[in-house]
């Protein structure tokens, strides 16, 4: 799990790594270019594993978000945190106890 940098949105909550869909972009290829950047680690599409989704409710004048989460097993590289906060390995019961985004609550529900 990630740990936010304070400030950014959610600030200090633990979060699955990822992000944003760019133009032009599948959400795999997202993915693999935000684990890059978040975590400096190279991974490979085959290894992507569709695992579970989470969609919010669209809130003043925003759209929903959806969160589509991946289990990965390989990786090139060494983990290290990029953009600042912590990175760490939690057992589920462990992640219960973290400070999560709404939407990393659900997906914790969904595959725990």
């Amino acid at each position: 799990m990630h740990q936010r940098p304070e400030e950014k949105h959610h600030g200090g909550l633990w979060e699955f790594p990822g992000g944003k869909v760019e133009a032009g972009e599948t959400p795999q290829e997202a993915l693999i270019r935000e684990v890059k950047e978040e975590l400096a680690v190279e991974i490979r599409e085959h290894v992507l594993e569709p695992l579970a989704f989470s969609q919010s409710e669209g809130e003043a004048g925003n759209p929903p978000i959806v969160i589509l989460l991946y289990k990965i097993t390989q990786w090139e590289g060494e983990l290290r945190a990029m953009e600042g906060g912590s990175i760490d390995w939690f057992t589920p019961a462990q992640i219960a106890s973290l400070a999560r985004p709404p939407l990393d609550v659900d997906l914790c529900k969904k595959i725990f």
